[in-house]
């Protein structure tokens, strides 16, 4: 039997110099000592569309805790002399002359034909507007009065950059107050959506057995029923009689505990698949509890999928809740809201008329499509070494 010969093995005899070896950049120094929230932020403020959203986003959750400051009028303030009053324009100069942010007044009259009111404009009564201002009294955060407002219109003027409704309820006023309940329902239903799903996915996917078997029957039954009907079975299965406090909590609660199951499936399936890891069979076998393994170790792996759930989630749950107003199963006034807005447009005939009802329909899309955008940035750099 011939034997192959083996390539000799090779030892390099010299002792190991640093100064041959590979010099880094800085910049690649920077990154590999970097940890990992770092990386994550500086991907993802490559992603510009990603970076702009959430931008806007802040600017939208601005309105939650400063509505009443930014918000010329209170949301149900009515004007007798202007119902249905068309947008004013907002103008800088009159006759020629530079005179600052001003409206004209608007004269109303009666049409008999058509049983409406028409407004023109009075070009010789020019309303300049008034900044860092006291104007309609209001409760701040229901705990002060106060009065302060960061714009108010000219003394004994108006001031309706979107127009009124049936009852001369300024509109933008109203989409400020709204911002502080449609977007706010989404971030506290999303919350109580991920703890339960990450709580029950965790348990089906980690233990397996009876107790996946179970999970997994809630879940099919949760996701077999009309998402729609049954929000608004039980939407209107709440009291006429609560606060419309407490109707906001009872649809944020609704809206959180039926949009756990998909979350809570995704979990279970990447857990089924992480508990075989070594490093997740090592720390059961080092002693660690089955919570830290699932907590420290397994979760961590799919942080990516997690975000990009809960900011599908958040315009999802907007959405919801526009709905429900909107059909009247949900908030009701005093309580403002986007849906409850376009309650006011649910007549065709209405919205022909009078279109400017349906503002409230362009920040429920911005704010969708920026929490979309967001997501995706977030997910990419949620998987920093990819």
């Amino acid at each position: 039997m011939t034997m192959r010969n083996e390539p000799e093995h090779y030892v390099n005899p010299d002792a190991f110099n640093p100064s041959h070896a590979e010099t880094l950049t800085p910049e690649q120094e920077r990154y590999y000592q970097a940890s990992q929230w770092q990386i994550m932020w500086w991907k993802f403020r490559r992603h510009r569309v990603a970076v702009w959203s959430g931008v806007i986003l802040i600017l939208f959750y601005l309105c939650v805790p400063f509505a009443e400051v930014i918000a010329p009028y209170t949301p149900n303030q009515r004007s007798n002399d202007h119902l249905y009053a068309p947008p004013q324009t907002l103008r800088m100069f009159h006759e020629g002359s530079f005179v600052g942010p001003f409206v004209y007044g608007l004269k109303a009259d009666i049409d008999l034909e058509t049983v409406r009111w028409v407004y023109t404009e009075d070009r010789e009564d020019v309303q300049p507007l008034r900044f860092l201002c006291f104007g309609s009294e209001y409760k701040f955060w229901g705990l002060f009065d106060a009065s302060f407002h960061l714009v108010c219109p000219a003394k004994g003027g108006s001031l309706y950059l979107l127009g009124t409704d049936r009852l001369g309820r300024d509109v933008l006023s109203g989409l400020i107050y709204g911002a502080r309940l449609s977007l706010t329902v989404g971030l506290i239903g999303v919350t109580i959506s991920i703890v339960l799903g990450l709580f029950f996915g965790g348990l089906a996917g980690f233990f397996g057995g009876i107790i996946d078997s179970a999970i997994q029957r809630v879940i099919e039954i949760l996701r077999s029923l009309p998402e729609l009907p049954l929000w608004m079975a039980l939407s209107a299965a709440l009291p006429v009689t609560w606060s419309p406090v407490w109707i906001y909590l009872g649809i944020t609660v609704i809206l959180g505990l039926l949009d756990w199951p998909g979350l809570a499936r995704a979990v279970r399936s990447k857990l089924l698949a992480l508990r075989e890891e070594e490093y997740a069979k090592a720390a059961l076998l080092m002693g660690a509890k089955p919570s830290r393994v699932i907590r420290k170790h397994l979760l961590p792996g799919f942080t990516s999928h997690i975000i990009a759930s809960a900011s599908l989630s958040i315009p999802a749950m907007i959405l919801g809740e526009t709905a429900l107003s909107y059909l009247n199963l949900g908030l009701r006034r005093p309580a403002v809201s986007w849906g409850v807005l376009l309650n006011e447009a649910q007549d065709i005939s209405v919205v022909v008329i009078y279109p400017w009802l349906m503002a409230p329909v362009v920040p429920i899309i911005i704010v969708v499509l920026a929490f979309n955008f967001l997501g995706d940035g977030l997910r990419d750099a949620a998987d920093p070494y990819k």
